[in-house]
């Protein structure tokens, strides 16, 4: 199934303070997360629902990810992420969101990932010199999941 943000996306979801907060509070389906980035790297969103790279992608992107890479679901992906982010934006996170990391107690791969996507939207930003206002228009926030690892119903 495909979200009402996907389908009206060849515009991204507008970025804001109060919706990567909310990513990071993992009040946001894997998914959604994903859906942030793929129309920012250029990957369009076919009439099956899938999003594969376009003619705006990167080489590497496209070469290594032709379809929608899951960024919080899978390692290689995040890992590429990860590397992607230039060194003067590493810090991002804890500049511009104050973000110091998660607890011991929160710490699973999903959460770790969702941090990295985050710092790469801030990353995105701040290499075009856009701002980020504090507000936006936020998705339905979902509860966090009861079980971390597993995340939201839906999420792979």
């Amino acid at each position: 199934m495909v979200s009402a943000q996907a389908a009206a996306a060849a515009v991204p979801y507008p970025l804001s303070r109060a919706l990567l907060e909310a990513v990071l509070a993992d009040r946001t389906s894997d998914r959604f997360v994903c859906e942030l980035i793929w129309p920012r790297l250029g990957y369009e969103l076919n009439g099956s629902g899938t999003w594969s790279a376009g003619p705006a992608t990167g080489a590497a992107w496209r070469e290594q990810f032709p379809i929608e890479p899951q960024f919080i679901a899978e390692r290689p992906p995040a890992v590429a992420l990860t590397r992607s982010i230039a060194k003067a934006h590493k810090q991002l996170l804890k500049e511009q969101l104050g973000f110091a990391g998660y607890t011991i107690g929160e710490l699973y791969p999903r959460r770790t990932r969702r941090a990295t996507a985050v710092n790469w939207l801030l990353a995105h930003l701040a290499e075009r010199g856009e701002p980020l206002p504090d507000g936006g228009p936020l998705p339905q926030l979902l509860d966090q999941p009861a079980d971390p690892v597993a995340g939201h119903p839906g999420d792979l």
